[in-house]
Order: structure tokens, then C-alpha cells, then sequence
């Protein structure tokens, strides 16, 4: 059985916090055949690795509309729905989405994304969420090969809508499904976020996970406990956004540990900064011990280094807060040695973007990001995990040992895992010349051609059927990966229409 509509009224989010009622509800938003079934996405928590409830009400969709609907051993979701009545001759098409979503939240919103449904609601043009991820990426591109299966009116030759597993955090539904279990000749991906442009390349990515073991040490007499916390700062994707220039948390942080150690002899007991590998850290904190006697300079220091950051990141982070305050003494320190090694190579670490495309204007060819750097008590580790991409095999090959060289130099070590390819432009694409095509006789432009400086899952999917002829759509999101995401409106019903007149003109076999 589907899961159904929760009935309740879209929440809108005032400047002061508190929730103003707004009649209009996501479900009746155009396109209804879309929106409604979003909705229903909402209502199911979906974080990566926690998906079977998303999968259990696709399986359960496909079904119920009599579809040939199975589910593989890595979590993947398949349905088949036949040609309309005159299209039997045309290829094939695979209409692909992810299930999973990146939770992310305010530090501030207590939220379960294992339990609870997300709060959307209408914010002028957009959908957004209160505090949290709004899943729209890639909820809007599985509602939309959805709302293909249950419509009865749109032309289209035969359709399969693949749904993947745990795409956020690794690709684990991509890389496991097998091949030779698809038919189709054509990928449509719905998972980019930019209405008006086709993507026909993406990068390579590849972890770096860094640990530190340490030894604990008992903390000075005379010393007190502070609190020191990093927050206010945009986050979003490590890809997508990474070209923005904003400003990353465990960096913050560590800018002002490092100085800290060297001027006042700070100590630092534990730290958590980060929590997704694949989202900029918007949050970093930690707790120290210091001289008693040094606590006013500790307190000048930090409001000295914090006005000098929010100078350089004026216009990227302008919420950013540095803030500390007193807290318990802790009942040991992470040994000198270990937290001097930890505090350099941090620093020294790469981060950002690298290098630009040389073929593709305003395309970043090469990044980093720093995204989670935690202490462990239990097992006396500091672990760190970084997220390399490329379009350049090589190039995030030396970025790796670059990484590697700095943490190896300071005492940590360095694994590298979870590696997937990029997808190459085939400009002579014919599903790209055919989506050219509708998109210029539908809205009067050609759309532009563009690669994303992040992972899609046609890399990986086309190394399994290397026959299919591939192309990357969908409306216009902003800031995935952090509470900020949202998607506009108007360009969702574009998307549908274009993908509605797309599956009219798919050529013949």
C-alpha cells in the first residue's frame, strides 16, 4: 500500500522564527502531478542508509499501478511501464532518480530524519524546509519518473525508472546494480539543478579518511574549561558549491586553535566538526582547557581572529558566530604532540577549489573539501574525512597524495576509498541533439550544455552499459546539501513539461 497525503497546512518561516500559516500546500502546487507526489516524499524520512521506508513506497507505487516493479539485493527499485498506443517502435528510456537524501540541519532545530517528515513549506518563488535539508534533491526528479507512471495521457515509448540506493554517501545503489538487467538504449538522470541547461559530464570522486591516535594526558592544574564554537556558515554541497568561495568551519576553527596553542598554550580536549562528507561543514566545535589567568586573552584572541575571517568572507559568510564560553574542565586533554601535529596539518591541508577546467569555461576541474574532523574517546582516535573530485583521473590522483603527504608528515595516516568515475562529454549524443531540439521549438533558446563539478551516477551506470546514450536534467535547486536547499517553483513545472515533450520525440528504434 502507497503511503498517502498527510493532511496539514504549509508552514511559512518568518525573520523572527516563528511560523506564520500559509493555506497554500505543496501537493497543490503546479505541476499537482509532481507536487502531490513529492509530497508523499516528504512525509517519508529518507537519509542515506535509513531508506527502506522510501523504497518500501516506491516498490509499493509501482505496484499498485500494475507495473512490473522488483527490487535488487543492493536496494534498487526497477519498474517497467509499456509504450503508449504508437510509440512501441521508439528506444527504450531509463528514467533515473536516487531515493536517499543528505540530512543536514541547524544545530538549533531538533529534528530526527530518521522518524520525522521534513517541514516544507512556500517561501515566495520557492519550496524550502524549516532548518533542515528538503530532499528536493533528488525528491523532485524520482516525483517526476513517477508522475510519468501513473499518468494515462503522456506519449512515450517504452519506460523504465531506475531508482538507486544510498547515492549520497557513496553510490552504493549505482555501483551495485548488475548488468544486463535494464533493456533501454537511453539514461535520462534527473538529478541537476539548473532548469534551462543539459549536462552531458560530470566529475570523479574519491574519500581520503585520515586518522590521528592519541594519547590522553591530564589537564594542568590551574587551568579552566571553554567551550569554543563555530556556527552561522552557508554549508551546502561540496561540489556544486564549491566555486563560491564560502568558508569552511573545521578551517575556522582550527585557525583559531592553532594560534591559540602557540601564544597562550591552549589545550584542546576534544573537537567535532562536520558531519557529511559530501556537504561544506557549517559547524565546528570543541573543548578546551586554558590558564585561568589566560582566559581574557583567549577571549581577545578569538574576537581579533574572528573579525579578520569575517572580513575575508565578508560576502560569502555573513552570519558566521565564533563564540566562546565557559564549560566543565575536562577529565583529560588530547596528548601536546598529537594535538600540535592535528592543528598544523589541518591547517596545511588542501581545501577549495583547485584548478578550473581548462575546456570548459567556469567549470571547476579539481576540488576538496574538508568535511568532518571528530575526536573519539573510546578509541582514543581523531579521524578526519576528506572529498576529492575530478574531471582529471590524474589530477585527483596527485591531490590525494598531496593530502596524504601532509597528514602522513604530521603523524596521521591516510585511506582512500569509495572511488567512482566521471562521465565524459559525448558531445555527438543523440538524446542531446533531440532534447536541443524540443527545448529550442518549445521555449524559443538552445538550453546550455554544461558538465557539474560533482558526482552523478552516470559515470558508474555507463561502465555497466557502456550502449546507453546519456543526458542529465532538471530544475533549478539551490544550496543542496544544507538547510538552505531549496527549489524554485516556476522551473519545476519546466522541467516537467520539457521532460513531457522530451519522452514525445524519443527517435525511433
Amino acid at each position: 500500500m502507497g503511503v498517502g497525503h498527510l493532511k496539514y497546512c504549509t508552514l511559512k518561516y518568518s525573520t523572527n522564527k516563528n511560523f506564520e500559516k500559509d493555506m497554500t500546500q505543496i501537493k497543490d502546487l503546479q505541476p499537482t502531478e509532481i507536487w502531490s507526489i513529492f509530497d508523499q516524499m516528504l512525509q517519508i524520512p529518507r537519509p542515506s542508509y535509513h531508506e527502506e521506508k522510501i523504497q518500501e513506497w516506491a516498490f509499493n507505487f509501482g505496484k499498485n499501478l500494475g507495473l512490473e516493479t522488483t527490487k535488487d539485493e543492493a536496494g534498487n527499485v526497477i519498474i517497467r511501464k509499456p509504450a503508449t498506443p504508437g510509440m512501441e517502435n521508439r528506444k527504450g528510456v531509463i528514467l533515473q532518480g536516487h531515493l536517499d537524501m543528505v540530512p543536514q540541519k541547524n544545530s538549533d532545530k531538533n529534528h530526527d530524519f530518521v522518524t520525522d517528515p521534513i517541514e516544507a513549506y512556500v517561501d515566495g518563488e520557492w519550496v524550502t524546509a524549516n532548518g533542515t535539508t528538503l530532499g528536493a534533491d533528488n525528491g523532485i526528479g524520482v516525483s517526476s519518473a513517477m508522475a510519468v507512471l501513473a499518468s494515462k495521457e503522456i506519449a512515450h515509448g517504452p519506460v523504465e525508472v531506475l531508482l538507486t540506493a544510498t547515492e549520497e554517501t557513496g553510490m552504493d545503489g549505482a555501483n551495485g546494480l548488475a548488468a544486463g538487467v535494464l533493456k533501454g538504449d537511453i539514461l535520462i538522470n534527473m538529478d541537476s539543478e539548473d532548469e534551462g541547461e543539459l549536462y552531458v559530464g560530470c566529475a570523479g570522486g574519491e574519500d581520503a579518511n585520515i586518522t590521528f591516535n592519541y594519547t590522553e594526558e591530564d589537564v594542568p592544574a590551574g587551568f579552566t574549561g571553554i567551550k569554543l564554537s563555530v556556527t552561522g556558515m552557508k554549508g551546502g554541497h561540496s561540489g556544486i558549491d564549491i566555486p563560491l568561495g564560502r568558508g569552511n568551519a573545521i578551517k575556522v576553527f582550527f585557525r583559531i586553535m592553532n594560534e591559540a596553542m602557540l601564544k597562550l598554550g591552549v589545550r584542546l580536549a576534544s573537537v567535532d566538526g562536520g558531519s557529511l562528507r559530501n556537504a561544506i561543514p557549517r559547524e565546528a566545535f570543541g573543548v578546551l582547557a586554558v590558564d585561568e589567568t589566560k582566559v581574557n586573552d583567549l577571549a581577545a584572541l578569538v574576537e581579533r581572529i574572528t573579525n579578520t575571517v569575517k572580513n575575508e568572507l565578508a560576502a560569502t559568510e555573513p552570519t558566521l558566530t565564533v563564540k566562546i564560553e565557559a564549560t566543565d574542565l575536562p577529565d583529560k586533554l588530547i596528548d601536546a604532540q598529537t594535538q600540535k601535529n592535528l592543528s598544523f596539518s589541518i591547517r596545511a591541508c588542501p581545501n577549495g577549489v583547485i584548478r578550473m577546467s581548462d575546456s570548459m569555461e567556469g567549470l571547476v576541474e579539481t576540488s576538496t573539501n574538508l568535511a568532518i574532523v571528530k575526536s573519539d574517546p573510546a578509541t582514543k582516535t581523531i579521524n578526519g574525512a576528506c572529498l576529492m573530485r575530478s574531471s582529471v583521473d590524474s589530477a585527483k590522483t596527485e591531490l590525494g597524495a598531496r593530502i596524504k603527504a601532509v597528514f602522513t608528515l604530521a603523524g596521521g595516516t591516510v585511506e582512500f576509498n569509495g572511488a567512482y568515475p566521471g562521465w565524459k562529454p559525448n558531445m555527438d549524443s543523440p538524446i542531446l541533439k533531440t532534447m536541443q531540439d524540443v527545448y529550442n521549438n518549445k521555449y524559443g533558446k538552445i538550453p546550455e550544455i554544461k558538465a557539474i563539478h560533482a558526482g552523478l551516477e552516470c559515470g558508474i551506470l555507463g561502465g555497466k552499459y557502456p550502449n546507453w546514450d546519456m543526458i542529465s536534467f532538471g530544475p533549478t535547486i539551490r544550496f543542496p546539501h544544507s538547510p538552505d536547499e531549496k527549489v524554485n517553483i516556476a522551473t519545476v513545472q519546466k522541467f516537467w513539461d520539457f521532460l513531457i515533450e522530451t519522452l514525445k520525440h524519443i527517435p525511433e528504434k
